[in-house]
């Protein structure tokens, strides 16, 4: 599976798209007690998936969100940096940057 991430950020938002590109399946065993268990039959019967589309699904919802926080932490630890460096804003960024 080849996995593309692209990051849009502006001074009002940040957007992260991820998509996944399948290149093959590889089949897995896993155990999960039986309330997950349960809960992903009843959540596939529901949406009218496969159990496997109800866990890959959660995987990538999981994997999003992990990505999410590392990128959160990078801008928080370049933020910090550029505070102490006293750059307060993007004109100032360019300006330090030489732009």
């Amino acid at each position: 599976m080849t996995c593309v991430v692209v990051i849009i950020h502006t001074n009002h938002y940040m957007m992260l798209y991820i998509k996944s590109v399948r290149t093959t399946a590889i089949k897995k065993t896993i155990s999960l007690p039986p309330d997950l268990a349960k809960e992903a039959e009843d959540i596939a019967r529901s949406e009218g998936k496969t159990v496997s589309a109800v866990i890959q699904d959660a995987l990538r919802r999981a994997r999003t969100a992990r990505l999410k926080r590392e990128l959160k932490g990078i801008q928080h630890y370049w933020s910090r940096k550029a505070k102490e460096k006293g750059i307060l804003t993007e004109k100032e960024l360019r300006r330090y940057l030489g732009e």
